[in-house]
């Protein structure tokens, strides 16, 4: 035994069976590593054939080859496990680094915000009446904080623009490793050796911002020249444009850029932005890249607005990277923006107020993109399908942006809107420009022609209630069944077989859904693709796809139930056996975002309506315990969007089949969201409604009282054990109070009722009475509206009114009551909607 173990660390001594080494000689030595290499664990048959093909081991016995190729392995396992040890000990020392730092910028955020505590608390004691000096002279001061320009005027010219450079500089380090931000923790972030790196979000600033520091396993310079290709790792970029590049005296470089992101829905504007980007080395070897967006205080070069663009604003950003004893990178990565939420509906705005979804989308991508190249590098290994995971990284921001595009119907791509069918809860958009369709137009194996000369796009947005998003997502991929639609047309199956790129995305009746091949899988961050056969056509075998068969390739991220805040995404596209790395795709699928973690401590505190204070678990505004969802949200906004490739004379029959297969999408996916709401779990059974504000049970009472004076009969069926406010907050029909205005605006609504309106109990006070009607139902709701105020109630025919989504409600009849307080005065109008449910 001390024989082989020794022979481990002597690659030329072979151990016998009694003790003694025998050395080999260089040329043995080399044939035995050449079939090393080759097979590193061969046969005895092997091994035997080893010694007849190679003359220089005749006088060797297949036993000392054995125990040669054992010791080999010995010898590689331990070069491997003493790599790995050292790389985890770089990593250990570089965090402990990080940490370090992280503790000594504490240290000193605590120590300058007890010195502004004491300076505030002497000012207090000091001053007990407040004065007022009207003279043109007069200044008020506190501490540091100074009422002058933040920045003065400066010309457009090198010198001025080196100017706004420097001064970017100063404050992006001031927020990266100084204390000009308070940074709390990301949730749900633990700083260790297996994780991305140290998170953390602003807490109390203007805007949202993110910051991380992490080690890669690249050269500074590598670094910044990826993070500076924003395009191919920030998933949200359309496109950075590089307006004008000049060379500073000091080394450095400033370069103007103009980007353009993605909206994430149909429901809001995609954001650009005008910036500067100051690229210098430091004077301890470390290398910065660092950008602000240019505007009119700087009085700088302008860029004027975009047509369909919201200008946002990023405020100093960027990235510190400096070099790593034993190679590699420590990387600070700060990013802030204010992302001008004003602009998008109340019910979206989370997702521009929200600090860790900056976070997530943006700051943990670019460490994660980092990552993934190191270890592309130093594996590079072929994957599946025959391809290297740079490939399939490909492949994913390829989905990625066809479904961006397909979402964003950005008009300068060649996309022109479809004129509604009088419902506009479903968007049409075509496109049939040459870039568009070029490489398209491939034909098949089995004799079925290629066919298609324009793309038709039908997307749409809904607000979705009490699912987590990873569930749904997990269930959409798994069960495509139960939302497919197979009753499509005799043209629609044609082009099932006829065009790559038609409908098989489609296609319910002629899907499986049996994965076939797993290309890729980032456990990091819960994403893999796959391959998806769809029917049963041509021959399938491992390592290839024969000619004739459809495949779907296939996306799928964020289905990790515990992550805070993620979108959740199921992108496909039909693929051939012609599929190579440059030909086309045309994505659809499916994008869920949630729209409240409740764990976001930047979101701008909100002054809220008495219903707004209402803990109704899972099923309303807050969530408590565990009934706040498996990924801690209750409402998300999903997004659908399916494109089809299609004859351009066949437009009509076209358009109206991809209305009806989107709208039959949508009421499969509500039936499905309600089936997985966290109120059917096993472990969820019925909502735990803790009591509301005395103000909201006061409110209840009311809106019982007023029911049961004005048309004789009692509103809720209750037990003495439930609250009025509960009973009422789960009543099947939708029951919404609104104010008493010229324009009425609703003030509170139960689960029913917020459903039924697609908003949220903070978002309801944003709607108007009249936004839910059309123009009969406005003018049949004016000329009776009177009669609320005389008698106390009226009554409507059944109808059609609108969700603030814009998608169209029937319902049954409709009741409105005046609802007077105890002291018989009126304080608001109630409606309640019977058997509604969306058209």
């Amino acid at each position: 035994m001390m024989a082989v173990t020794s022979s481990c660390k002597e690659g030329t001594k072979i151990a016998m069976d009694n003790g003694k080494y025998v050395r080999y000689t260089p040329e043995q030595v080399e044939a035995l590593e050449r079939l090393y290499h080759e097979c590193p664990k061969p046969s005895s048959m092997r091994r035997q054939q080893l010694i007849r093909e190679c003359p220089i081991l005749s006088n060797i016995e297949p036993k000392q080859i054995k125990v040669w190729f054992q010791n080999r392995r010995c010898r590689e396992k331990q070069r491997k496990e003493a790599s790995r040890l050292q790389a985890v000990n770089r990593k250990l020392t570089a965090m402990n680094k990080l940490l370090m730092e992280e503790n000594d910028r504490l240290q000193k955020q605590v120590s300058q915000l007890v010195y502004e505590n004491s300076y505030f608390r002497q000012q207090t004691q000091n001053t007990t009446l407040a004065t007022t000096d009207t003279s043109c002279e007069s200044v008020v001061t506190s501490g540091q904080h100074h009422l002058t320009p933040q920045h003065p005027p400066r010309d457009a010219s090198p010198a001025g623009l080196l100017s706004i450079a420097e001064e970017t500089l100063t404050e992006f380090l001031s927020k990266a490793t100084g204390t000009a931000v308070e940074w709390v923790q990301m949730p749900g972030m633990k700083p260790g050796p297996d994780s991305i790196g140290i998170v953390a979000i602003s807490h109390g600033r203007s805007g949202v911002a993110a910051r991380a520091c992490g080690l890669v396993g690249l050269d500074p310079t590598r670094v910044a020249e990826i993070l500076k290709d924003r395009p191919s790792w920030y998933r949200d970029c359309r496109a950075v444009d590089v307006i004008n590049v000049l060379s500073t005296g000091n080394g450095g470089t400033i370069e103007l850029l103009y980007m353009q992101l993605y909206a994430p829905t149909t429901l809001a504007p995609a954001r650009d932005f005008w910036l500067l980007r100051y690229t210098s080395v430091m004077e301890d070897g470390s290398l910065v890249v660092c950008e602000r967006s240019l505007n009119n205080t700087q009085n700088g070069p302008s860029m004027p607005p975009a047509a369909n663009f919201v200008r946002a604003e990023l405020l100093p950003s960027g990235y510190l990277i400096r070099p790593c004893e034993g190679g590699g990178s420590i990387i600070h990565i700060v990013d802030h923006m204010d992302l001008e939420p004003w602009s998008v509906p109340e019910v979206l705005r989370p997702l521009y107020e929200s600090s860790t979804l900056l976070a997530q989308k943006t700051t943990m991508a670019a460490l994660r993109h980092l990552r993934q190249i190191s270890q592309e590098i130093s594996q590079p290994n072929v994957t599946g399908w025959r391809r290297r995971p740079a490939a399939l990284r490909a492949l994913s921001q390829k989905l990625n942006k066809g479904f961006n595009e397909a979402v964003n119907g950005f008009a300068d791509e060649g996309w022109s809107m479809l004129e509604s069918d009088g419902v506009d809860d479903v968007t049409l958009l075509v496109n049939s420009s040459p870039s568009k369709m070029m490489g398209i137009n491939l034909s098949y194996g089995n004799g079925f022609p290629s066919m298609g000369n324009a793309i038709l796009c039908a997307k749409a947005s809904m607000l979705l209630q009490n699912v987590p998003p990873a569930i749904l997502l997990r269930f959409l991929r798994e069960h495509r069944s139960e939302w497919a639609d197979s009753g499509i047309d005799a043209y629609s199956a044609a082009a099932v077989k006829a065009g790559p790129c038609g409908l098989p995305v489609a296609r319910g009746g002629s899907f499986g859904g049996q994965v076939i091949l797993p290309l890729a899988h980032t456990t990091e961050h819960e994403e893999f693709m796959e391959v998806i056969k769809l029917e049963n056509m041509g021959h399938y075998r491992e390592d290839m796809i024969m000619p004739g068969d459809i495949f779907l390739l296939q996306l799928c991220s964020g289905v990790d139930e515990h992550a805070v805040g993620t979108c959740a995404e199921l992108t496909f596209a039909p693929i051939d056996a012609s599929f190579s790395d440059d030909a086309p795709i045309i994505p659809s699928g499916f994008r869920i975002i949630p729209l409240d973690s409740g764990m976001d401590a930047s979101s701008p505190n909100r002054t809220l309506d008495l219903a707004s204070t209402l803990e109704v678990g899972a099923a309303g505004n807050r969530s408590t315990g565990d009934n706040s969802g498996r990924n801690g949200s209750t409402k998300s906004v999903m997004t659908i969007a399916f494109q089809f490739v299609y004859e351009i004379h066949l437009q009509e029959n076209v358009a109206t089949m991809a209305r009806q297969y989107v709208r039959s999408i949508i009421a499969s996916v509500q039936r499905v969201a309600l089936a997985l709401s966290p109120s059917n779990f096993g472990s969820h059974a019925g909502f735990r409604t803790p009591p509301g504000t005395p103000e909201a049970q006061t409110l209840a009472r009311w809106i019982c009282q007023s029911y049961r004076c004005y048309l004789g009969v009692e509103l809720l069926e209750y037990e003495g054990s439930e609250s009025i406010l509960k009973t009422l907050w789960h009543h099947t029909d939708a029951v919404l109070c609104c104010s008493l205005k010229a324009l009425p605006v609703f003030t509170f609504a139960n689960q029913a009722g917020l459903d039924m309106l697609e908003t949220t109990l903070v978002a309801l006070q944003d709607i108007s009475l009249e936004k839910i009607f059309d123009d009969n139902g406005r003018k049949a709701l004016f000329a009776e509206f009177p009669q609320v105020m005389q008698q106390g109630f009226m009554c409507l025919q059944g109808g059609i009114c609108l969700s603030s989504m814009g998608r169209p409600i029937s319902y049954e009849r409709a009741v409105a009551w005046k609802v007077v307080n105890d002291e018989e005065n009126a304080h608001c109008i109630c409606f309640m909607f019977v058997n509604w449910s969306f058209v």
